[in-house]
């Protein structure tokens, strides 16, 4: 399998992160060892706002220099978004961000555009929100077609988290180029089975983002009681290999299905170490190198 950083890694999204420049990101991958680099369209890095028609050309130029090719580029979007104000064609701009997304794809060198589905709002109805997620999957994926790109979606937003619901979401869809960019850390924290899960979504698995994360118990104090009730864990991100993700079962599992594209891997969230650039650079070669020891890349 090919690999590629995630510029999300460098882009200062969590309290106490590195923000570095998009170039800087791509020199970086390049220096490590990636293949590729995934880059984030929105600020600091690759935004519609500021990717015109020079910036794409010197950013596509410097890519080709380093050696790295665009993975995908990351879209931001949530298409269960606008009910609190109608009169606003919210979906409408989500098409139109992700279209001209699948444009900027095409002029950096690369085919693939990272999507997501929406948060659920539980004031609606769940089948009304799948629904705007299939329609306006569906009509992203045709306009995307006219630059030859896929739309990859990734199992994060609440509609279709789940590997069964995000298989029959994308047969509904029904897009040739409507596939999945699916990731471990879901499932593993849905406890489902990863192999299954692989095995279940390997027609449509397109590319995979990754992270490993440790869990921590959370519990609320009751004076009245004086003692603990439990909460929902929080999940932690740590290096590569040092988490509960069983990374080799589905590594293996998309070997079997006959997946070889990219792998991207983020430090999207808190990190064992913080966010500085130096502990994000030694995660960073710290991810090549598990993937090499475990025979994953080359």
């Amino acid at each position: 399998m090919k690999t590629a950083l995630h510029s999300v890694s460098y882009a200062g999204v969590w309290p106490g992160q590195a923000r570095l420049p998009v170039e800087a990101v791509i020199e970086k991958a390049s220096a490590f060892g990636y293949d590729g680099v995934m880059l984030v369209a929105k600020r600091p890095h690759a935004s519609l706002l500021d990717m015109g028609p020079d910036p794409r050309k010197r950013l596509r130029a410097l890519m080709e220099d380093k050696g790295v090719a665009l993975a995908a580029v990351a879209g931001y979007n949530d298409f269960c978004g606008g009910s609190d104000t109608p009169d606003v064609p919210y979906r409408e701009m989500q098409i139109l961000y992700i279209a001209e997304l699948a444009r900027l794809a095409r002029d950096l060198g690369g085919g693939l555009v990272r999507v997501f589905t929406g948060f659920e709002r539980p004031s609606l109805s769940y089948d009304l929100q799948w629904g705007w997620c299939v329609e306006s999957l569906r009509e992203s994926a045709r306009r995307a077609a006219q630059w030859g790109v896929t739309l990859c979606v990734q199992n994060h937003h609440d509609i279709a988290a789940h590997h069964e619901s995000l298989y029959d979401l994308l047969t509904e869809v029904g897009e040739t180029n409507c596939k999945a960019a699916f990731d471990a850390w879901s499932p593993a924290l849905q406890g489902a089975d990863l192999g299954a899960a692989v095995r279940k979504m390997g027609p449509f698995i397109a590319h995979t983002t990754v992270a490993d994360y440790v869990r921590r118990s959370r519990f609320a104090y009751r004076p009245r009681l004086v003692n603990y009730a439990p909460e929902a864990d929080i999940v932690r991100a740590v290096p590569m290999g040092e988490g509960f993700v069983d990374y080799r079962a589905f590594f293996t599992a998309l070997n079997e299905v006959g997946y070889y594209g990219y792998v991207g891997y983020e430090m999207c969230s808190a990190l064992e170490g913080g966010g500085g650039e130096e502990n994000l650079d030694r995660c960073a070669r710290r991810f090549l190198a598990w993937m090499k020891e475990q025979g994953f890349a080359g």
